[in-house]
């Protein structure tokens, strides 16, 4: 038997191909433990609808986000959904793994990238992840993304850093922005943007992105890649 609503993870679909659409909450709608709430054909869209979700108490818990859309991109929407729904993931499927987008989605807040040629197994455990407050980059994503880290990153940093700092790291790669990073850690938000500036600084890394990447490399974020 599924089981009740409430325990399933409530997933939202935005992708401006309505097959695309049609076959992820098919394929979603038959696991037992997801619940499709409702699907945009872009952000804009997507935007007022969860607009009217949360008046009914439907929130969605993980947003399944396509990059190339027009007039509002991948990206741009997911930005605007976390600054609006911190609490609410976001999984990048994308034909797409070209490292600018795979940054700039991890930026805006994505927990997830996956890519479309996955099996469809792979993006409902990307979802699962993102749930969990975990990240999942497709293997292929990972593995360049963390070669781009470059030896100027490979430092024991962790040597270096607080207890403290270490546990925001761990958020920071987990895609958490300041403010959840501050809610969960029971601190200020501009305490939390101090937190990153030094871990960045003390690890020799030029952006939250590459700060996440390196979490993930020494092992302190779990990344279900495979």
């Amino acid at each position: 038997m599924a089981p009740e609503s409430r325990d399933r993870i409530k997933v939202f679909v935005v992708d401006d191909h309505a097959v695309v659409r049609r076959g992820l909450r098919a394929f979603f709608e038959s696991e037992p433990d997801l619940e499709v709430v409702g699907a945009a054909d872009g952000g804009t869209q997507a935007l007022d609808l969860l607009e009217g979700l949360e008046a009914q108490g439907r929130r969605p818990n993980v947003i399944v986000m396509d990059l190339q859309m027009r007039p509002l991109n991948g990206i741009e929407s997911t930005r605007l959904i976390r600054a609006r729904y911190d609490d609410v993931a976001v999984v990048v499927l994308t034909s797409y793994a070209d490292d600018e987008l795979v940054r700039g989605a991890l930026e805006a807040g994505a927990s997830g990238y996956v890519l479309k040629d996955a099996g469809a197994d792979q993006v409902a455990a990307a979802i699962r992840a993102a749930d969990r407050g975990e990240l999942q980059l497709d293997p292929a994503v990972a593995r360049r993304l963390l070669s781009s880290l470059g030896a100027a990153s490979r430092v024991d940093g962790k040597a270096e850093l607080t207890a403290r700092e270490l546990d925001v790291l761990r958020l920071v790669g987990a895609g958490a922005a300041n403010k959840e990073i501050a809610s969960r850690l029971g601190i200020s938000e501009r305490t939390a943007r101090t937190h990153v500036s030094n871990i960045l600084g003390k690890l020799g890394l030029a952006s939250r992105t590459q700060a996440a990447l390196w979490a993930v490399r020494e092992g302190l974020v779990d990344v279900d890649a495979d």
